[in-house]
């Protein structure tokens, strides 16, 4: 079987599609997969660098007011669905399976008529993409409750390292990773994989206190964040060996391990990550929400040893 993963953007999106690439290997060796994306995501770093075939087409993000981008989106959207079907007969693709973001929508479109859709839905809101392939998709899985009709909830794909992930026993292997070798507390910090400017500001502001009492730091800024947290980090005089910021960090695993309790975002992705490792965290969305959203279901079902799926 040939499969066209579509995930791309951030890690929200790009991790579940490479554990899902990953269990459906371990299912079946002679499954060809590959990852769909734009050159502007994170998914140029972090699909080859699993070992995964990536191909790109160009980004259609889809407005959400009118403006001159909007009169532009059918002409980007019909270029990006004919990249997509070329990588469909090219490769001889036989299904594709979606999970939101700027590349779901051109995948979904190719595939219509065409080949079996599968899609996910990460999110209590499904975002518009999902929401439109939907009405056509062969079978739509949800990670939590959602308002997509005739959804299965399966949990939230996740990948080998976390569900296997023994913090205990990782615990001293992961704090030398970090130049860490003593049992002090550690605290996590991280807004995800872009970031989260409100949470580097609080972190900040409470910094100098957390060290003063002998707390350990590991700050995940986010990539576009890293150098202005740097030079604050050096105007304020915190040269302290005791934090550590980070820009990204591939395999979360080493940081859950490491860590003794989480300051996060509520992001899908991370809620089932910290609850499958057993991490105690305080998240909060860092946006207004008319409600809280639905936790996901354990997803430890997607890499269980026992059921190899």
């Amino acid at each position: 079987m040939r499969v066209l993963l579509a995930g791309g953007g951030t890690a929200g999106h790009i991790e579940p599609a490479l554990a899902t690439a990953e269990a459906l290997r371990r299912a079946d060796p002679g499954t060809e997969v590959r990852l769909l994306g734009t050159a502007r995501g994170l998914e140029t770093r972090l699909v080859p660098a699993r070992g995964w075939a990536l191909d790109l087409i160009e980004p259609v993000p889809l407005p959400r007011r009118p403006s001159a981008d909007l009169l532009r989106l059918p002409g980007r959207l019909r270029c990006a669905v004919r990249e997509v079907r070329r990588v469909l007969v090219d490769h001889s693709i036989d299904v594709v399976a979606g999970f939101g973001g700027y590349v779901a929508l051109p995948a979904y479109l190719a595939a219509r008529h065409r080949l079996p859709l599968v899609i996910h839905e990460a999110n209590a809101r499904p975002g518009l993409a999902n929401r439109v392939g939907a009405h056509w998709a062969t079978t739509v899985a949800t990670a939590g409750s959602s308002r997509l009709r005739g959804a299965i909830t399966i949990g939230m794909p996740l990948r080998r390292s976390i569900a296997d992930c023994d913090r205990g026993a990782a615990r001293a292997d992961s704090r030398r990773q970090f130049g860490w070798d003593d049992s002090r507390p550690v605290l996590l910090v991280t807004g995800g994989s872009q970031g989260a400017q409100r949470l580097n500001q609080a972190l900040a502001a409470a910094l100098p206190r957390l060290l003063g009492h002998g707390v350990r730091v590991l700050h995940v800024t986010g990539t576009a964040n890293y150098e202005g947290v740097q030079a604050d980090a050096a105007a304020a005089g915190i040269v302290d060996d005791g934090y550590r910021p980070v820009p990204y960090v591939d395999d979360m695993s080493v940081a859950y391990a490491a860590a003794d309790l989480i300051v996060c975002r509520s992001g899908m992705m991370t809620v089932a990550e910290t609850t499958t490792v057993g991490l105690p965290a305080i998240s909060a969305s860092t946006r207004r929400r008319s409600r809280p959203p639905a936790a996901p279901r354990s997803s430890t079902t997607w890499s269980s040893p026992a059921t190899g799926s």
